[in-house]
């Protein structure tokens, strides 16, 4: 690394990197008000088509409600425990973190289900316009997930300078997410699997047909986990990946002597220069002559990344020396979000030999569907890894821990756009229901099908920028969690595999996701099986609902999802926060790093697994729809919804929660390294 005398002429000052922050995500909330009103002036169609996304929105609205009532118990209890515990300035930051999470998924699906209706509108003047206000609507959440996550953090450091300081605001953004991430996935998938289950299988009639009591609740799910869920979700993990980097930047001696707090600022600043590539990305998504959205969409993400680049160039040149190792670091993380991006559509897609290898293997039932399915999901894990030890070699042989937490930081900085991208897919899928429910003509629903199965693939994408993103933020979380236990027990701890503590935190860790993951799968089941029955009830009971002539009772399968999911979310959400709890304050500091390494390692291989392999799925049975294998209605096309609803579970429950399981632990962990330290190795 470079020497102290070479950074010391600055550009900018530590107050003016702040301001650029906090004005970079000011500008960010202002912009996405700027398109919530431009979305709000769209016309919104028919009276049947402003009842059916009313009712989506009522059912989507009353979920969060309920929902943010739960874990304003929790959020109290946790709040009180770290103010009189920890300190005040922890238990604010939670507060905080919690608030402004809560406050970026509330706004965006609220935006969501009101763009989705003017989505569907706007398809009956074309594609380009249905894209034009889907997209918008996603940007909204994206930029507000950004926007207030970056304000967040900045100002929480500012107010007191302390890096450390900013770990309560982590947390709070966190336990958001872990709630939003669980509950919103029990929600979503038992109204999903439950519609699909009778629906298609039983009674034969189509996806988002309006004689399904369940399809109200399966669009207000994809509001509520694939919006307001993934939003939380990557709120919490762009915020706790700026704390690490300066958390990392203001422990290590080696950063502090060359860089001084520069090295503490520099990931605000890459945070700030990429928000402004991300609004200038918006721009760029604009359909071709091949009419190809997924290259409309892919075109704003690669405009934000190459602007993102330019910016760092001239911020690492200012602030750090122009350390060029510094700057490729940076590149490298920005390189790991596209890589990732195509190894998960290469997998997810109907375009390529894994989803049509799944839609092939339906051809012979529901049993070879299943097989294949979980061997690609098996196998899309290895890419992925690849692709982040990759990264981590080269950044830390570049520029040691630092350079993998820059390269980090760097790869979450296109957050917004992700998100964005992300956030298109439920509108498009809520579009696509309403113009099947309220009867619009068969080529408007052709474009809302083409907007929705791109969407499809779009959220797949997001999950495994997800899932990568978060290994890396974790692997910076646990070298700060080394630092800080060093520093308060001022002498170096080794983390040794000869060390029996280390050992059993391992195999705790290890454990971890697979408990998670079995109760979030089991919470599902148990859900999905009320819909079911419910159901089958209203058409045997409810005369007249085939034939169109008597309308279902939607609000009570509405009403079965929302207690299921806030009833199934607690023992999640106790398990993330007392695990590290437990193994510190019984096994001690080194048992904790083993328990923070196997969540990392065995959470991450979950995750992959059950995202991909549930997108794989999916788009199985939406390859085999599009006329391949016998079509909709065939043996086959059973056969591969059997499959999705297996997957759904996995790619919208458990394996995107994981995500915010590992997370969790890294952050409570960091919370509670200098009391533990210090009762385990000072005493």
């Amino acid at each position: 690394m470079k020497a102290t005398a070479e950074v010391t002429t600055q550009t900018f000052t530590a107050g003016q990197v702040i301001l650029f922050a906090e004005v970079a995500g000011v500008i960010s909330v202002l912009y996405a008000v700027f398109l919530i009103l431009r979305i709000m002036r769209l016309p919104e169609g028919t009276e049947k088509m402003i009842s059916i996304s009313g009712a989506i929105r009522e059912g989507a609205m009353a979920y969060l409600n309920r929902q943010s009532k739960v874990i304003a118990v929790f959020a109290v209890l946790i709040f009180g425990l770290l103010f009189t515990k920890i300190g005040a300035a922890q238990g604010l930051g939670f507060l905080a973190g919690a608030l402004l999470s809560a406050a970026a998924g509330y706004i965006g699906m609220m935006v969501a289900v009101r763009a989705n209706v003017r989505t569907a509108e706007a398809a009956r003047h074309g594609l380009e316009n249905a894209l034009d206000v889907a997209f918008k609507g996603g940007s909204v959440t994206g930029l507000m997930v950004v926007g207030l996550s970056l304000m967040g953090v900045t100002a929480t450091y500012a107010l007191t300078n302390d890096p450390m300081t900013t770990v309560g605001f982590g947390f709070g953004a966190s336990l958001i997410s872990l709630f939003a991430r669980v509950g919103g996935g029990i929600f979503t998938k038992a109204a999903d699997v439950g519609a699909d289950l009778v629906g298609k299988l039983e009674a034969g009639i189509p996806e988002d047909d309006p004689r399904n009591p369940a399809v109200i609740a399966d669009n207000v799910g994809d509001n509520v986990g694939d919006c307001a869920g993934m939003g939380a979700d990557l709120f919490e993990t762009y915020a706790v990946t700026l704390i690490a980097a300066m958390i990392l930047a203001s422990t290590s001696a080696s950063i502090k002597a060359a860089y001084g707090v520069n090295a503490v600022l520099f990931p605000l600043a890459l945070g700030g220069a990429a928000i402004f590539a991300t609004i200038i990305g918006t721009f760029f998504i604009r359909l071709g002559l091949d009419k190809s959205i997924t290259m409309a969409l892919y075109k704003g993400q690669i405009a934000t990344g190459v602007i993102s680049a330019a910016a760092f160039y001239y911020i690492n040149d200012a602030m750090m020396g122009g350390n060029f190792n510094l700057f490729l670091c940076a590149i490298i993380g920005l390189l790991v979000t596209l890589l990732v991006t195509i190894s998960t559509e290469y997998y997810t897609s109907t375009k390529f030999h894994p989803v049509k290898a799944v839609s092939k293997a339906c051809e012979t039932g529901a049993a070879t569907n299943i097989i294949i399915g979980v061997a690609m999901g098996l196998e899309s894990t290895t890419p992925v890894i690849l692709i982040i030890v990759a990264s981590i070699a080269s950044t830390y042989a570049l520029a040691g821990v630092f350079g993998i937490a820059v390269a980090a930081v760097a790869m979450l900085s296109t957050t917004g756009m992700v998100i964005a991208m992300d956030s298109y897919g439920p509108i498009t899928d809520n579009a696509g229901g309403i113009a099947e429910m309220s009867g619009l003509p068969k080529e408007v629903r052709a474009i809302t099908d083409e907007l929705d199965a791109v969407g499809n693939t779009t959220k797949a994408v997001t999950k495994g920028y997800a899932i990568g993103s978060a290994a890396l933020a974790a692997l910076v979380l646990f070298q700060a969690y080394s630092d800080e236990i060093a520093h308060v027990a001022q002498k170096h701890v080794a983390f040794e595999l000869t060390d029996v503590s280390l050992i059993i935190g391992l195999f705790i860790g290890a454990a971890l996701p697979y408990f998670f993951s079995a109760h979030c799968m089991e919470a599902v089941g148990r859900a999905a099986f009320a819909v079911v029955t419910e159901v089958r009830y209203q058409f045997q009971e409810i005369k007249g609902i085939m034939s169109g002539e008597a309308t279902p009772d939607y609000a009570e399968c509405v009403d079965i999802v929302t207690q299921a999911a806030l009833k199934e979310m607690i023992v999640p959400a106790l398990a993330a926060v007392l695990s590290p709890i437990f193994v510190g304050y019984v096994f001690g500091p080194v048992a904790l790093a083993g328990l923070l390494a196997g969540v990392i390692v065995s959470g991450l291989l979950m995750a992959l697994f059950m995202c991909n392999g549930g997108a794989t799925w999916d788009n199985a049975k939406k390859h085999i729809e599009m006329g391949h294998h016998g079509g909709k209605g065939s043996d086959a096309h059973k056969a591969a919804v059997v499959g999705d609803t297996v997957g759904d579970p996995f790619k919208d429950t458990a394996g995107p929660a994981l995500n915010a399981l590992i997370k969790v632990i890294n952050t409570i962990a960091l919370l509670i390294a200098p009391s533990i330290a210090t009762i385990k190795l000072l005493s």
